[in-house]
């Protein structure tokens, strides 16, 4: 399940993006203003960004400088007016991965963030591995050694979450935004229970708790 932070001040638009994307399989995670979006960059875990270059504290070219500082790979695709020819070219130059323009149809951009997750994810592996543990992505069973194991929807979502992250310390918030979205109560135990779940079928060492801040699936490797 890809999860997609969508940084865009306008309230009609952003809400239009996270019911489209929402409705064609994607997790979502919206801020309103520059920082909020910076800061949710830095606490969570996306696949791609959706920047609107009009933001009305810091612009989006400040937005996208920062993102780019700490990481390279995570497609950005930048929102600009229609008559933004400068603002196109100085995002693209800035290290975004491509642009639509205002006003735009779903279908556009979601055509458009489909092939930038397909080149992110080439080649796309079928099976994820940590440690002795496996996901097979096609068949959605888990593995630990000779031993194979069925997985409800959302317990495959969750291990799917954590084979990409291997050794990877993922908060209970983290989890709660790509699994479930942000729909249930930050308060709640599901992600406890449903870390249980996948401890029954791959062996309570398989994930380790960090106290205080959430999980990490063993990868194999010393901490």
């Amino acid at each position: 399940m890809n999860q997609i932070l969508i940084i865009e001040d306008e309230e009609r638009i952003s809400s239009f993006l996270e019911k489209g994307l929402s409705s064609n399989g994607f997790t979502t995670s919206v801020a309103a203003t520059g920082k909020d979006g910076l800061e949710f960059a830095r606490g969570g875990v996306f696949d791609l960004v959706i920047l609107d270059i009009g933001l009305p504290d810091i612009s989006g070219f400040e937005v996208l400088e920062e993102l780019r500082r700490g990481d390279t790979a995570t497609p950005v695709i930048i929102l600009t007016a229609r008559d933004g020819v400068i603002d196109t070219v100085s995002g693209l130059e800035g290290g975004a991965d491509d642009y639509v323009t205002k006003p735009f149809r779903f279908e556009e951009l979601l055509a458009r963030v489909r092939v930038r997750l397909r080149e992110d994810r080439v080649p796309e592996t079928t099976l994820l591995k940590a440690g002795d543990c496996s996901l097979d992505l096609r068949t959605r069973r888990l593995a630990r050694g000779e031993k194979t194991m069925e997985l409800s929807a959302r317990e495959f979502a969750l291990a799917e979450l954590f084979f990409r992250h291997p050794g990877q310390v993922l908060t209970r918030e983290q989890i709660l935004s790509n699994v479930w979205g942000y729909d249930y109560d930050p308060g709640s135990n599901v992600v406890d229970v449903y870390v249980g779940y996948l401890r029954k079928k791959l062996g309570s060492d398989a994930i380790t708790t960090v106290r205080g801040t959430g999980y990490r699936l063993t990868d194999g490797h010393p901490s």
